[in-house]
């Protein structure tokens, strides 16, 4: 029975690791093991920072609802129970939007709720 090496497979894998990292500097991208490291590396850190991504948005939108509570002299905390006790249901995302683009929207929505 003839030998088998797994020729093409090896190929195959090696050339799938080392274009998965084209971008990196120096030997990450050109030899395999440190290649294959770096690699493992990425893919950990996008998880992590699609993560952060999320958690950096809702702080952006908080900080953006907070400075439109502030001009109009009422705490968010308050805004925000205030909303919640009136049973506005408005996610941080479009309330920051509001605040953001449409200040006289953001005032009528205070209103309501004092």
């Amino acid at each position: 029975m003839p030998r088998v090496k797994h020729a093409v497979s090896s190929l195959k894998r090696r050339k799938k690791t080392l274009k998965a990292v084209k971008g990196q500097r120096g030997s990450r991208s050109t030899l395999f093991r440190i290649a294959k490291e770096a690699g493992r590396k990425a893919l950990i850190s996008n998880y992590i920072d699609r993560k952060k991504k999320k958690r950096n948005f809702r702080s952006l939108w908080v900080a953006r609802i907070n400075a439109a509570c502030k001009n109009s002299e009422i705490s968010y905390s308050k805004f925000i129970a205030g909303l919640k006790k009136v049973g506005i249901v408005l996610n941080r995302k479009m309330l920051a939007e509001i605040a953001f683009s449409d200040i006289s929207g953001f005032k009528s929505l205070i209103k309501k709720i004092g």
